[in-house]
């Protein structure tokens, strides 16, 4: 792909700055849309405010069609956020493809769905599917889930057996026995062999991560593959026990469980079986698939004890360069010419950082699901190891450290173009722990003194903005009236999803030379717009097929 392309035109009329062009990355910082819950707005935002004040600012979309999820009701997330940021147009993204392939049916003739029904119909086996039991559409969906095993049963798979994680985290944080219970009895109503065998929450079991807790997904291996872990006689007998065991514990915190009879595992997964892991977003099943598909004696991050030979398949492609998985049921988009590829193919020196819970976001998403770089000698990416803690615990989390070595690379004089993200609004805007998210908004509004500080020195721009809404509503609401949802205890029930809000578009440019008009800036755009602005900032002519840039060139 790289040596089709070409290096970009130079704009003469630009004028040129001194230092670099940083684009900064609040994770999970938008507009918010009540006052009430919004824990951006309820944090002394002393140097946000003030960038925002001096500088022209818009508000970017990004949720929805703006980044490539089938409708307006979806609401953004960091994946295909940091796509969209990285890309500059939008594609069509998992959710909707995948809704897509179902529509068609597409999905259900492909070689694979077919290879894996066969599979266990021939040999007399259990069709198993693992994932996250929600309908958040961030990383799966219920739906997808349901017309797999109605499909399977059309085609006279006998057994089937559902290794269900609890969200609470796309969507309301107790949510699970909204969809626990109903599920069960989706599956009874096709009086087959059709059971959920195993679950536990998202943030303890299976779902980890950039090798941040692999623990994680040994425990969901565990539960999963072995049928190791507390047992109960059914999904919602453990969610209830959890909950009165532990009073306020979140869905997506709760632990692991096996559905027993007699005290026999229901569904571990055994050779000749088949399994399906069902999430269609790629960073948090990285780990689980590399479980699955990796050969005894070259796996070294937990004791799997036994390694079943099975037919595994992931819902797509989670990474297209390393083709993890090798099986999958729906193609990916094909997402290229991105423009980190562009600028360093135009020889400009660039840096990606982050703590390890986003640094994945702003290499691998930023540059089009794609493992690695594109320039050895041009990119450094550098990830700022983060504290394996409950984030409530450490909401200012590792922006200074980030911050750090921004402003150490600023200073150097080598890069062109320097990307961060600070994961703290996303973060910790999912523990739903209000006090904590303002802590780690105002930690987080330190460090942008910091960088305006070391960019006036520089003589660059600094470019501020988000991925999607988070830390901006931190309250449910009712929908009709607005008001605040309250709990049992008369307290404001925790948001911990993600919000529909727009976010920041924010560009401090303090050695401003005329080269555009600085008194306003485009409306009505989406973070895709991001690319050709910061294009257009370094002195480059963007693709014609970019999406529009923020700023209007004299």
């Amino acid at each position: 792909m790289a040596d089709t392309m070409h290096p970009l035109q130079k704009n003469p009329n630009w004028k040129g700055r001194r230092g670099p062009v940083v684009l900064v990355i609040m994770d999970g910082v938008g507009y918010g849309k009540y006052e009430d819950g919004d824990a951006v707005k309820a944090s002394r935002m002393k140097w946000l405010d003030k960038l925002t004040n001096m500088s022209p600012h818009t508000k970017l979309k990004a949720h929805g069609v703006a980044v490539g999820l089938p409708s307006d009701e979806d609401m953004g997330n960091s994946e295909v956020g940091h796509n969209a940021m990285g890309c500059g147009r939008v594609f069509s993204q998992g959710a909707k493809l995948v809704g897509n392939a179902i529509a068609s049916g597409s999905m259900f003739a492909g070689d694979t769905w077919k290879k894996l029904v066969s599979t266990v119909k021939n040999n007399g086996s259990t069709l198993h599917f693992i994932g996250l039991l929600s309908d958040g559409n961030v990383h799966s969906h219920i739906e997808h889930l349901k017309a797999m095993i109605s499909q399977a049963n059309k085609e006279g798979v006998k057994t089937i057996r559902v290794h269900a994680l609890l969200d609470g985290r796309d969507v309301e944080p107790t949510s699970g026995l909204n969809y626990f219970k109903p599920f069960d009895e989706f599956l009874a109503s096709f009086g087959c062999d059709y059971k959920i065998a195993s679950g536990g929450g998202r943030m303890y079991i299976t779902m980890d991560r950039y090798n941040a807790d692999w623990s994680m997904v040994e425990r969901g291996w565990n539960a999963h593959v072995l049928g190791e872990g507390r047992q109960f006689a059914s999904a919602e007998e453990a969610i209830e026990t959890y909950r009165k065991e532990s009073p306020g514990l979140l869905d997506q915190d709760m632990h692991e469980f096996v559905i027993a009879e007699n005290g026999k595992p229901v569904g571990t997964i055994n050779d000749s079986d088949s399994v399906i892991f069902y999430n269609f977003r790629g960073d948090r099943a990285l780990e689980i698939t590399n479980a699955f598909e990796t050969p005894d004696g070259q796996f070294d991050r937990f004791d799997r004890k036994r390694l079943p030979k099975v037919e595994y398949a992931g819902m797509m492609e989670y990474d297209g360069d390393l083709h993890i998985p090798h099986q999958y049921l729906v193609t990916p988009p094909a997402i290229d010419r991105v423009m980190g590829e562009y600028l360093v193919k135009s020889g400009v020196h660039l840096l990606a950082i982050s703590e390890t819970q986003k640094y994945g976001h702003v290499t691998y998403f930023f540059n089009g699901n794609k493992l690695g770089k594109f320039d050895d000698k041009l990119e450094d990416y550098i990830e700022v190891k983060s504290d394996v803690v409950p984030f409530e615990q450490r909401p200012w989390m590792k922006c200074a450290e980030i911050t750090d070595k921004v402003i150490s690379a600023i200073e150097s004089g080598k890069y062109q173009h320097i990307r961060l993200n600070f994961p703290n609004g996303d973060m910790v805007g999912h523990t739903g722990v209000f006090n904590a998210v303002v802590c780690s908004m105002e930690g987080m509004d330190l460090q942008l003194g910091r960088l305006k500080k070391a960019i006036d020195k520089a003589g660059g721009i600094l470019c501020i903005t988000a991925d999607h809404g988070n830390s901006d509503d931190m309250f449910e609401h009712d929908k009709k009236s607005g008001k605040v949802k309250m709990d049992e205890s008369g307290e404001p029930m925790a948001k911990t999803s993600h919000s529909l809000n727009p976010v920041p578009g924010i560009i401090y440019d303090p050695e401003y030379k005329g080269d555009y008009d600085n008194t306003k800036l485009n409306e009505g755009l989406g973070i895709s717009s991001w690319p050709a602005t910061i294009m257009e900032l370094m002195g480059y002519v963007p693709p014609t097929d970019y999406d529009k840039s923020m700023i209007n060139l004299k």
